[in-house]
């Protein structure tokens, strides 16, 4: 079995884990536990950053605010014009309680 192969089996085993926790609590409780606080702060500024970009920031000003390369942030704006992002979907859906 290959390194990519391992990692993908268990983002598949993970992604199912989470789908059953089904409160806010538990569900932050189990990311701090399974991941370093970089990594928890890491994934936390990349959701922000997701965020900014689709309420229509400009990335300058992204770049500014959050202290991060125009990369990173490039990457996420790529991610949300692709036509079957889930997380543009998710945002989308998030965006349409308010």
């Amino acid at each position: 079995m290959t390194e990519q192969s391992t990692d993908q089996k268990g983002i598949d085993e993970l992604s199912e884990i989470l789908s059953e926790i089904s409160d806010k609590k538990t569900m932050s409780f189990f990311l701090k536990e399974i991941m370093t606080e970089k990594e928890c702060f890491d994934i936390g500024l990349r959701w922000k950053l997701m965020q900014a970009i689709y309420s229509g920031e400009s990335q300058r000003k992204i770049s500014k605010d959050y202290k991060i390369s125009l990369c990173k942030i490039t990457r996420g704006s790529k991610i949300l014009k692709k036509e079957d992002s889930c997380s543009k979907k998710i945002l989308d859906n998030k965006n349409k309680d308010l």
